[in-house]
């Protein structure tokens, strides 16, 4: 039941219930002060004609004042009455009858789609990842109000009840490759519980705010559980760990030996300051940088002249070799011999996963949070100077802000920044929107939960699509091109048409990793393409 259905049924409750509480009393006052004994029906008659503002005194002239009184305070009553059925009922329905008409079912030939109830920040980033790759979804919305919104936003929604069979039948559900389920925990086990009962057989993944909760999501029949914020902690932690190891980590193997890696440029490496023409990367280490990230923004491909600083984050491919020699260029001097102390500011969910794993990389931490507790170093408000003092900021090499308030966060950026100019300062961001503000504030990176828990979700339902990382919206898609069969890479232009790279050419099962200008797709090849969420979706939407 929608916010309009709840305050109408309650309205009329009350309105129903003071006619007969009025009704009783006429009836009574006609017996005994006027001396004139009616029937129930006919008080409420003069009830119902009091309020509607129809009647004609039938029972007029009332000859006591207590009858006298009891009519004017019925008159006033329902004048009240009338005037408040205006806003509740008379202009919504008004309102809903010249305002867009939100389905209440999906087009009967869907199917093979992914149906997302309801539609979260995360969500959204998950929608983004399914347009990308040309997969179909369906929003279910059980508010009319939200649903309305969504549509006019251009969603692809119904106005339904993702917890009821009928509603999840009206999402074609039996037809769909995949239910997530994004509401609450309790909303969500109910939604799959449904979902088993509509279609046992379409996987259905749920995500979890409280990972003690996991065991009933999976009793309630969900195949896949996803716990974002305890994946957010470990990419936080991961930007500490990368930083202090010489090894390559995470890659995506594209070719045998030729690999494509997201390298953060660490601060006080010696790249720093220049541009990518002055450093020399292609050079000194052989690798083809595809795109960059400037403070959360990304370039493909990024200008020659463009300014490397801490928190630029490259996109390069090589062969694993290559790599290496890059990474130990984006190194600091002081990282590579120094781990140096890391504090963790927040000790929730995400600061305690945080701190277990830089305790596994046997990295040295301090962790302040308000309350007390296991864990806690120390207890102090993370906008507080004399708190961060205490806790030592001035001389750590890295802080991370896992504070789950964005308004706090920017904040306490401020003031760690002004502690320590140099020191490195990873933050978290629950929403997308405030990640660019974290960057003005001073961060060198920021991970936003609403990211990292959509592309968790993509990564999950999507099997050919391989994710660079869940922090950053840039994948690797592998993917037919009918549009440039024939054609040069130099002379489609792809780049600059699509933001997208193509760092590799899978021809008759071999893997084609030295691509020029000049290089001209077959009928048949199966390109490796890198690029942002968007970029994928133009690449698809203008060559694929």
């Amino acid at each position: 039941m929608d916010t309009w259905q709840r305050r109408t049924s309650q309205y009329v409750v009350v309105l129903v219930g003071v006619m007969f509480g009025y009704a009783a009393v006429y009836d009574a006052g006609m017996s005994v002060f006027e001396g004139s004994p009616i029937s129930f029906l006919h008080s409420l008659q003069v009830v119902v004609e009091t309020f509607t503002t129809t009647g004609f005194g039938s029972d007029a002239p009332w000859t006591t004042p207590e009858m006298n009184v009891l009519v004017i305070v019925m008159d006033l009553t329902g004048v009240v009455l009338i005037f408040l059925a205006l806003p509740v009922l008379v202009f919504p329905l008004f309102e809903e009858a010249i305002s867009t008409t939100v389905p209440t079912a999906a087009a009967a030939d869907l199917e093979d789609h992914v149906v997302v109830c309801t539609l979260t920040p995360r969500g959204e980033t998950l929608v983004d990842e399914l347009d990308s790759v040309g997969v179909d979804h369906l929003v279910l919305e059980p508010d009319r109000d939200r649903a309305k919104d969504r549509y006019e936003q251009g969603y692809d929604v119904i106005h339904a009840d993702p917890e009821s069979v009928d509603g999840l039948e009206a999402a074609r559900l039996p037809a769909a490759r995949c239910l997530v389920a994004d509401g609450s925990d309790p909303v969500n086990t109910s939604t799959v519980l449904t979902a088993k009962e509509v279609a046992e057989d379409v996987r259905t993944v749920s995500v979890v705010d409280d990972p003690s909760r996991e065991r009933y999501h999976r009793l309630a029949g969900a195949d896949d559980v996803l716990s974002p914020r305890a994946l957010l902690g470990e990419g936080l932690a991961s930007k500490v760990t990368a930083g202090i190891s010489t090894e390559l980590g995470d890659a995506v193997e594209v070719g045998e030996d030729f690999e494509i890696a997201e390298l953060p440029i660490q601060r006080n490496s010696d790249l720093v300051g220049r541009t990518i023409a002055e450093s020399g990367m292609r050079e000194r280490a052989g690798v083809n940088i595809v795109g960059a990230w400037f403070r959360g923004q990304f370039e493909s491909p990024p200008s020659p002249d463009a300014t490397l600083d801490n928190g630029t984050v490259l996109l390069v491919t090589g062969r694993e070799a290559q790599l290496e020699r890059l990474k130990e260029l984006t190194m600091s001097d002081v990282r590579r011999f120094r781990r140096g102390r890391t504090v963790v500011v927040g000790h929730g969910e995400v600061g305690t996963t945080v701190s277990a794993a830089l305790s596994t990389a046997d990295v040295s931490t301090t962790v302040l949070d308000l309350v007390d507790g296991p864990g806690v170093d120390m207890t102090g408000d993370a906008t507080d100077p004399d708190a961060l003092s205490r806790a030592e900021v001035e001389d750590a090499r890295t802080v991370i802000l896992a504070i789950p308030d964005d308004t706090l966060t920017e904040f306490a950026i401020l003031v760690v920044r002004d502690l320590n100019p140099d020191i490195e300062l990873i933050a978290r961001a629950e929403e997308t929107e405030n990640v660019q503000k974290m960057y003005r504030a001073g961060a060198d990176y920021v991970l936003s939960l609403a990211t990292v828990s959509g592309r968790m979700l993509a990564s999950t339902i999507l099997e050919d699509e391989e994710v660079m990382s869940l922090d950053k919206q840039v994948e690797v898609l592998r993917t037919h091109a009918p549009g440039l069969v024939g054609r040069t890479l130099g002379g489609a232009d792809v780049r600059a048409r699509t933001g997208c790279t193509v760092v590799g050419v899978d021809r008759d099962g071999e893997m084609i990793t030295d691509l020029g200008a000049d290089f001209r797709i077959e009928e048949g090849d199966e390109l490796v393409i890198a690029g942002t969420d968007e970029g994928a979706n133009r690449f698809m939407e203008t060559l694929g």
